[in-house]
């Protein structure tokens, strides 16, 4: 049975322990969570801010909405797809290790990035002029 989404007024807070144990029924994902926790003010938020990201998209879509994030946070630039992520408020870093993000350093973060980048650059159709 699929349990029908909330309405974004009824969801509760980031890290709710209803959203921890829906997600020990959920398959694995690998997500990344850099160590860079800089300190900025964003929107309503002062905090100290770091990195998530996936091996695809997708899987760090899914990750973050069951952190309860949503989805128009998701950064992305044209010509740069290696660099998706979410930005991700220290208060909410507990709740991402515990539904298994992988917490890695940020030079770990730029090398794994630049290996993105090569892979995707290899794969992506060569335009024809």
């Amino acid at each position: 049975m699929v349990e029908p989404r909330a309405r974004s007024s009824e969801r509760r807070a980031l890290g709710s322990s209803d959203r921890k144990l829906r997600a020990r029924s959920l398959p694995a994902v690998t997500v990344y969570l850099d160590d860079w926790r800089q300190a900025a003010h964003l929107g309503p938020v002062d905090d100290r801010w770091s990195h998530l990201v996936a091996d695809s998209d997708e899987e760090l879509h899914e990750f973050a909405e069951r952190l309860g994030m949503e989805r128009r946070w998701f950064q992305i630039k044209p010509g740069r797809p290696h660099h998706g992520h979410y930005d991700l408020p220290e208060r909410a870093r507990a709740d991402a290790v515990a539904l298994g993000a992988v917490e890695i350093t940020w030079r770990q973060m730029g090398q794994m990035l630049r290996a993105r980048r090569a892979t995707l650059s290899l794969t992506a159709p060569r335009e024809t002029r």
